[in-house]
């Protein structure tokens, strides 16, 4: 625990949510808080992990940063709309100690091709590249 603590309001402003979001965060036990009297505080490394922020000095190895380029091809619209989901899904869970990732896909009926652009720290990337593997081969 940081020590500093803050408030829903503030948490919710840093977040870019509103209170309500952050509120129902805190009671489904995603966000960990305390209350205080009538109030819940949110300790200030709790707040950061949950919101993947970095803070404060950290070793050049977070800046690492992977870019994967992945074409999967004679993939059906259906499939490529499971990957999709399946990959956007993991990667709002990727690990809050690391920079946010960047996800994009494309797919292309026509030639039956998806495209994955991914930019990620190297660990997260890694993860979400197997997930890519897996899911590849339950298709077939």
């Amino acid at each position: 625990m940081s020590g500093k603590l803050v408030t829903v309001e503030q948490a919710a402003e840093e977040l870019k949510l509103h209170p309500k979001t952050v509120l129902r965060h805190i009671r489904e036990g995603r966000l960990s808080a305390t209350k205080v009297g009538k109030a819940y505080r949110i300790d200030r490394g709790t707040l950061d992990a949950f919101g993947g922020i970095v803070r404060g000095h950290s070793s050049s190895a977070a800046h690492v940063r992977a870019t994967c380029i992945v074409e999967v091809t004679d993939i059906s619209a259906d499939g490529a709309e499971r990957m999709a989901s399946l990959l956007n899904a993991a990667g709002a869970t990727a690990d809050a100690r690391t920079a946010p990732l960047h996800l994009s896909t494309a797919f292309d009926p026509a030639g039956r091709n998806l495209k994955i652009v991914l930019i990620a720290h190297p660990s997260d990337a890694a993860r979400l590249l197997e997930l890519v593997d897996l899911q590849m081969r339950a298709l077939k």
